[in-house]
C-alpha cells in the first residue's frame, strides 16, 4: 500500500507547482522543503515556511565622541546610553566610546602633548578611560566602569572604588601604567585621529553616529529617547524593552 501524503504537503504543492509535484528548480522532497532557510528559498516556499528561523540583523552600530568632563557628555552616557545597553540584548546595539572631544593634540619638542576643553583634568580623565578600555578589552567589563566613573563625584579620583564594585578582576596599577606611560599618549593620539576625521566634523560633544552617519536629526533623536531610535532601527525582531517609551529631554552640549 502506497504511504499516505500528508494533506499540508500536497496543498503546500498545489499551491507552488500546480499540476507539476514540485517547485521549478526544486530538487529536494515536499517533506523536506522547510526544514532548512536554502531549501525554501530552491524550492520558492520560503513565504510559506512559518517554522524557518528569521535570519539575524545586524546590530545598530553607535559611536559616542565625548570628554570626560563635559556635563552634557556625561548626562548623555549616564542615562541614556548606559541605561539602552542595559534594556537591549548584545546583539542588537554595538557601542563605540571615543573619550576626546574638543581636546587639542600638539607636537612639543617631538612629543605629543594634549589641552583639553576643561582643563588637565579631563585629559587625565580621557585616558583614564582609553586606558580602562585597552586593559579590559571586553566593553561589558568597561563601561560599567566608565559608566561609574562619568555618574560619580568625581572621574579622576574614584577608579579605584569602580573597579571594586564593577571590574575587581582589572588591575588598577596596569591602568595607572598605561596613562603615565606611551600607551596611554597613543590611545589618545589614536581617538584624536578618530575624531579629527569625523564627516561633517564634529561641532560639540557628545557628538553621536549611527551606523557611521550623523544628522542633527539622529542627534536629537538619541537624546531624546536612544533606546526608542534603536528600536526604530533595529531590523531584526524587537525585544521586550522596545514595547515601552521615554518622555524626551534636551541637552546642551560642550561647543568647542
Amino acid at each position: 500500500m502506497a504511504p499516505t501524503v500528508p494533506l499540508a504537503v500536497l496543498a503546500l504543492v498545489a499551491l507552488v507547482a500546480p499540476g507539476l509535484g514540485v517547485a521549478p528548480g526544486c530538487e529536494y522532497p515536499a517533506h523536506r522543503w522547510c526544514s532548512s532557510r536554502d531549501i525554501a528559498v530552491a524550492c520558492q516556499v520560503e513565504s510559506r515556511c512559518r517554522s524557518l528561523p528569521h535570519p539575524a540583523a545586524a546590530p545598530v552600530q553607535l559611536s559616542l565622541y565625548y570628554e570626560s568632563l563635559c556635563p552634557a557628555c556625561r548626562e548623555f552616557l549616564s542615562t541614556e546610553l548606559f541605561s539602552t545597553w542595559l534594556l537591549l540584548p548584545e546583539d542588537i546595539l554595538n557601542i563605540t566610546l571615543v573619550p576626546y572631544g574638543n581636546a587639542q593634540e600638539r607636537n612639543v619638542s617631538g612629543k605629543l602633548d594634549f589641552r583639553c576643553q576643561h582643563g588637565p583634568e579631563e585629559c587625565l580623565g580621557n585616558m583614564i578611560e582609553a586606558c580602562l578600555m585597552h586593559e579590559a578589552k571586553n566593553f561589558s567589563t568597561y563601561f560599567p566602569v566608565i559608566f561609574c566613573l562619568e555618574s560619580g563625584s568625581s572621574v579622576t579620583k574614584n577608579l579605584e572604588a569602580c573597579l571594586r564594585i564593577y571590574a575587581p578582576e582589572l588591575d588598577s596599577g596596569r591602568i595607572a601604567a598605561c596613562v603615565q606611560g606611551d600607551t596611554g599618549v597613543a590611545l589618545m593620539h589614536h581617538n584624536a585621529q578618530l575624531t579629527e576625521a569625523l564627516d561633517p566634523p564634529h561641532q560639540y560633544v557628545p557628538w553621536i553616529t549611527v551606523n557611521g552617519k550623523h544628522t542633527d536629526e539622529l542627534q536629537a533623536q538619541a537624546e531624546a529617547s536612544l533606546l526608542g531610535l534603536v528600536c526604530h532601527l533595529y531590523q531584526g525582531e524587537k525585544p521586550e524593552a522596545c514595547g515601552g517609551s521615554k518622555a524626551p529631554k534636551i541637552l546642551s552640549g560642550c561647543r568647542r
